[in-house]
């Protein structure tokens, strides 16, 4: 093996850092938070993938894989769907439905349970086609590394405003290193295999911002693309196919300095490696949408509890938004369900007729409700130069009697320091598997991921389930 020695004269190359990271972290260096919060966001990101299989994009991509010359069935399994692929062919499915219907997590790559999960467990399975077992320690462990370095590859970059507002979806961009280290944790590599992965993910970064304009569907492919190709450079480097050393570093080529020019943290990629566990600022999503419309349906919902009005009583409710959220999220297309996911008027509105946004609330049938339009005819945009980009936007509640209520939420309800409870979180786990697998199934896998620590096949006790032939195949009413 070979490894990286630093001297004066030639200091070691980030890669090659990272990769010991990787190799060398084990489950008893994470804290116990960060390992309660790695089961909490496997357990999430798996509910999402479930939910995602009844997706329009996940039946369109496993058709177009099959007519492409797919065996109909393989050695990984296709969360929900009572079918099996090729591993990488199951991470890209897979990774597509856990980013299908804007159910998965937030604040890493951005994205990046719908990115490492899906590539982490194809490599279980096929560890366990080679003979191997990975344990619920071992998944987490792997799981946790892919968290931190898929964030660091956007830290890089400048962090999410700089690199977003530049045009790049960061889930697409930066979330391939993430599924690289988890992938090759998962199947054994050592340092220099690792490092090789490591440059070879940068290979399948890709993924730009124009799909905010019509409401495409490659804005979901942009997760499975980031775990099919995470989980291939892993697979290459064990056979000893070769990435850039130095893509981390200064040069021409390397990742941050073609993609991020003007605004790049090199030093980001190793900083507190070890301490500052990346995966404690991810977020879980109470709502079924972008996460920037998030912060208005809860300054919403929490002047509705506060002050005790009924949607019936609004008159108006104003928006004063910064210019990069409101060119993302401000505007009013219903269709496709991708363009209402990304509306803040249409989050709204939803919130007032139907008393929530979650994933119901999005179906075709909920946008095409008459209420719907009255209640977004209500809402104004009010765009304010003077925010910054990850400000949040002021909400403002005008009533019928003239009364009016303005609220901010900083953090959103499923942040950090704003956590969901565990109840509410099996809860969204319970609604949104239940569309497809069976209750029973369900309610078999919240219990082993809620400790998944304990599990000692994640193949036999997890994989197996995901499995089972679920309940309905048929797309959800987008």
């Amino acid at each position: 093996m070979t490894q990286a020695v630093e001297t004066p004269d030639t200091p070691t190359l980030k890669s090659a850092v990272l990769a010991r990271f990787v190799a060398e972290t084990r489950y008893e260096d994470l804290p116990e938070d960060v390992v309660a919060k790695a089961e909490r966001h496997i357990l999430d990101t798996i509910g999402a993938g479930v939910a995602g299989a009844v997706s329009k994009e996940a039946h369109l991509l496993r058709a177009a894989l099959l007519e492409a010359g797919e065996a109909p069935s393989g050695r990984a399994t296709l969360w929900g769907e009572g079918a099996s692929m090729t591993p990488l062919n199951a991470a890209l499915v897979n990774g597509t439905a856990a980013h299908a219907f804007e159910l998965d997590d937030t604040g890493g790559c951005d994205h990046s349970g719908a990115v490492v999960l899906p590539a982490a467990a194809a490599a279980v399975e096929l560890a366990a086609a080679e003979g191997r077992t990975v344990t619920g320690r071992e998944f987490i462990t792997a799981v946790v590394l892919g968290y931190d370095v898929a964030r660091r590859a956007l830290e890089a970059c400048g962090a999410y405003e700089a690199h977003n507002g530049a045009g790049f979806h960061s889930t697409g961009t930066c979330g391939p290193f993430g599924a690289a280290a988890a992938a090759g944790r998962i199947l054994g590599l050592g340092e220099h295999e690792l490092a090789m992965a490591l440059g070879l993910a940068s290979s399948y970064a890709s993924g730009l911002w124009a799909c905010v304009h019509d409401g495409a569907q490659s804005k979901r492919l942009h997760a499975g693309h980031a775990a099919w190709g995470g989980l291939s450079a892993a697979i290459l480097a064990r056979r000893g196919f070769t990435g850039p050393s130095q893509v981390f570093e200064d040069v021409w080529g390397g990742f941050d300095k073609s993609f991020a020019p003007s605004s790049r943290v090199p030093e980001a990629w190793t900083a507190e490696l070890g301490v500052n566990w990346k995966l404690r600022r991810v977020s879980i999503k109470p709502h079924a949408s972008c996460r920037s419309t998030h912060s208005s349906i809860d300054a919403l919902d929490n002047l509705m509890a506060k002050e005790g009005f009924s949607a019936d009583e609004v008159a108006e409710i104003e928006v004063v938004i910064n210019p990069f959220v409101f060119g993302m999220c401000g505007a009013r297309d219903l269709h496709p369900m991708n363009s209402a996911q990304l509306s803040i008027p249409y989050a709204l509105a939803a919130d007032l007729v139907f008393g929530n946004a979650q994933l119901a609330s999005y179906a075709r049938t909920r946008r095409n409700d008459p209420r719907v339009a009255v209640a977004m005819a209500k809402v104004r945009m009010t765009v304010d130069d003077t925010q910054k980009d990850d400000d949040e936007p002021i909400v403002r509640v005008t009533l019928a009697d003239g009364r009016v209520f303005e609220e901010r939420v900083p953090m959103p309800l499923g942040s950090p320091v704003n956590p969901v409870s565990d109840e509410a979180l099996l809860k969204k786990f319970r609604s949104v598997s239940e569309m497809v697998l069976p209750a029973e199934t369900v309610e078999t896998l919240a219990e082993r991921l809620m400790h998944l620590r304990e599990v000692e096949d994640v193949a036999r006790d997890v994989m197996a389930l995901l499995a089972v032939e679920p309940v309905t195949h048929a797309t959800f009413d987008v």
